[in-house]
């Protein structure tokens, strides 16, 4: 064989994702405020680009209508004490760390334990809990360990109850201890029994302290009510609202598909940019058409992703039609397949646009994966589908006698009779888990 070294030409075919292909499939998956926080950025970049908020129109039109509206109530006799309380609710953020710095200004102590008292402050978390371990910020501070008990006494009788506390056993004994009607079993098991109680080994803590399990029962319905996190409502954490994708409507008993365009900044050509496309003997010329040409693409591409959002939706609807009539009982058997082969697009896009993406509806908000279930034998009435399985079982649950609660076999069974749905108690365990209903034993009451 001659194997000669040189260069040769030699044409191929081969599967090259450009950019604006990339974009595309980047634009389908994300949610509404990811694509706006997106556009928001290709904004920054593209000088060509021009948003018009539609949140700055919204509070022009509220702000005009709420003068109308105080106009309207002063003529027809409006009083100041009419005013809803929830308008002069603060935005502003305040967190754990202010709640107990405010409260440290008016206790009676001398600078020192002032500036030490704030440092124990400064080392509690989000949750209500010392960060550090005392004897470390002690020998930190370069105090006593009898002078850091006692700030930490001090940091502990503030509020929220149970603030300060080094673990969760002495988060709830602290919130216990504070109680008008202080329960001394509640505060012996949790001081010396808390594991056993958790595993609900309440037999062993019944034969341990001479107590019956009604007695239990009741520590352990009072423990449900302490606080685990005393600072969670201190968070200044800002809250995540799900803003749906689209919305579904009744309208003269049919339904209709909105894709929420509106919740998306509209996006313009700058004019004074533009009229340099026609100018090709300017510099800036080249570098304008380029930019164009993105802006071109990206209004395609955000097109083409509510097109498909819409299609998907609406094949959607049309197959789990019952459901918004009739609840979960009538939702139907659905595959990613379906949807794709209904509306010619590959399996794998239909999955990019339902990911994460919410649709408001008659009945609530629902995931659009939610809609996505797979069959299961339901004797001689055909098929049902896994969603539907969940709500009976997690009904007979809520039904059922709590002192002698269901097993999954016994669940197997009432499925079987009562709704012809075949299930292994495996497959019951299963579905009892992703809704996070614990097992019989752990359901079980003794009152």
């Amino acid at each position: 064989m001659r194997m000669d070294v040189g260069l040769f030409q030699q044409q191929t075919t081969g599967l090259y994702m450009t950019k604006e292909l990339r974009q595309a499939i980047s634009l389908l998956q994300y949610t509404t405020t990811e694509l706006t926080q997106y556009i928001q950025e290709q904004a920054l970049e593209n000088p060509l680009i021009e948003l018009e908020d539609h949140f700055q129109v919204d509070l022009l039109k509220r702000e005009k209508q709420r003068e109308d509206l105080e106009e309207r109530q002063w003529e027809s006799g409006y009083r100041e004490q009419e005013v809803s309380p929830l308008d002069f609710v603060s935005s502003d953020r305040y967190n754990i760390h202010d709640h107990l710095l405010y409260q440290a200004k008016f206790l009676n102590l001398d600078e020192q334990s002032y500036e030490v008292l704030c440092y124990f402050i400064l080392h509690v978390n989000g949750d209500g809990y010392l960060s550090e371990p005392v004897a470390k910020m002690v020998e930190e501070l370069r105090i006593s360990e009898e002078d850091g008990e006692d700030i930490l006494m001090v940091l502990q009788n503030m509020e929220p109850t149970g603030v300060g506390a080094r673990n969760l056993q002495e988060c709830l004994l602290l919130q216990l201890a504070k109680r008008k009607d202080r329960n001394i079993l509640a505060e012996m098991i949790i001081e010396n029994y808390m594991e056993l109680l958790a595993e609900r080994r309440w037999k062993e803590i019944s034969k341990e302290l001479s107590v019956t399990l009604q007695e239990i029962q009741q520590v352990y319905d009072l423990i449900q009510t302490l606080q685990p996190r005393p600072g969670v409502n201190y968070s200044d954490d800002l809250p995540k609202y799900v803003q749906p994708d689209v919305t579904v409507e009744e309208l003269e008993g049919e339904l209709v598909v909105v894709v929420n365009d509106d919740l998306l900044p509209k996006i313009q050509v700058n004019k004074q940019y533009q009229s340099l496309l026609h100018d090709k003997s300017s510099d800036a010329n080249e570098y304008v058409r380029k930019k164009y040409d993105q802006v071109k693409w990206l209004l395609k591409n955000i097109k083409q992703r509510q097109v498909t959002l819409y299609q998907v939706t609406d094949a959607i609807v049309r197959h789990q039609k019952e459901f918004f009539f009739r609840g979960a009982e009538a939702l139907r058997p659905l595959t990613l397949k379906q949807i794709a082969e209904e509306i010619d697009v590959h399996e794998s896009t239909v999955s990019r646009v339902t990911t994460n993406k919410y649709m408001q509806s008659p009945r609530g908000l629902f995931e659009l994966k939610y809609f996505f279930t797979t069959a299961l034998t339901n004797g001689n009435a055909g098929e049902t589908s896994t969603s539907f399985a969940k709500e009976v079982i997690k009904s007979l649950i809520e039904k059922e006698d709590k002192r002698k609660p269901l097993s999954d076999q016994k669940i197997v069974d009432a499925l079987k009779a009562q709704h012809e749905i075949e299930l292994s108690r495996r497959a019951v365990a299963k579905y009892r888990d992703e809704m996070k209903i614990p097992s019989s034993s752990k359901r079980k009451r003794f009152e």
